[in-house]
């Protein structure tokens, strides 16, 4: 579902070559809590249920995913509509923030109303596990072969999870990286594995957006190939998360809680 072969003519040694290339899928998807719109993101159409979770998670819509009574996912000739249905506070606590702040999405920064939404302050985590640059260089080795959709078309991003016990435990992708941040702390919630106990590596560079959304899973180490912003070193260092980047087979680099990756 999350790839379509695509008819292409393509430039190789000198001649033309005719045949599919296979692309992502992109559609709309709708997030609905209680019969309200809230937000509607593009994204690749696998793993939705994980999507839907992790993005209320990340976003503050939900503290826990026991406070979702039900969630249907229903396809539309125009897209895709999460419909969740909200245990009765959490819906009130819902409502009453509607009423604060209008139209809050979550694809990068778009659709803020206020300069102070753009800060929003998050969780302090935990003290997490530490790791060995052995093992952050396990982890990353552990990404490019589970990247079965990025294989197959070279145009998504990844969000993994890697357990010092369990290796790479889980893995999302998507067109957009936050998008596959949010599955992943979907995919994280339903198997009941804290996100404190590993470390999350991303295949793009760490962002703001990324580092606020770790910090609402409870991730002490996150880890990107590419190198992060300043913004987002600020909000890690104050979140308390180990920021590694520039991470590839030769070495990485690490920016913030530098305690947590350490020698044997």
């Amino acid at each position: 579902m999350g790839a379509r072969a695509a008819p292409r003519r393509a430039w190789r040694a000198g001649g033309w070559v005719e045949g599919d290339r296979a692309l992502p899928e992109e559609v709309a998807v709708a997030f609905t809590y209680d019969g309200v719109s809230h937000a509607v993101m593009m994204a690749t159409p696998d793993d939705l249920r994980d999507f839907g979770i992790g993005f209320s998670l990340t976003e503050g819509i939900l503290e826990d995913a026991s406070e979702v009574e039900s969630l249907e996912v229903v396809s539309l000739p125009t897209g895709i509509d999460l419909r969740f249905w909200l245990r009765a506070d959490r819906g009130d606590a819902l409502a009453a923030r509607r009423r604060r702040m209008a139209g809050p999405v979550g694809c990068g920064m778009c659709g803020l109303e206020t300069l102070s939404q753009a800060q929003r302050a998050v969780p302090r985590v935990g003290q997490g596990a530490r790791f060995t640059p052995q093992e952050v260089a396990a982890a990353l080795e552990a990404l490019p072969p589970a990247q079965q959709l990025h294989a197959e078309t070279r145009a998504v991003h990844a969000a993994a999870f890697w357990h010092p016990a369990l290796g790479l435990a889980a893995l999302r992708e998507d067109v957009g990286r936050h998008n596959a941040m949010d599955k992943l702390a979907g995919a994280l919630a339903a198997r009941a594995l804290r996100p404190a106990d590993g470390m999350v590596l991303m295949t793009s560079r760490i962002s703001v957006e990324l580092v606020q959304k770790a910090a609402m899973m409870g991730v002490a180490v996150l880890a990107g190939v590419s190198a992060p912003t300043v913004l987002a070193l600020q909000v890690a260092e104050t979140a308390g998360i180990t920021v590694v980047g520039i991470a590839r087979r030769d070495g990485f680099e690490v920016f913030t809680h530098p305690w947590r990756i350490e020698e044997a």
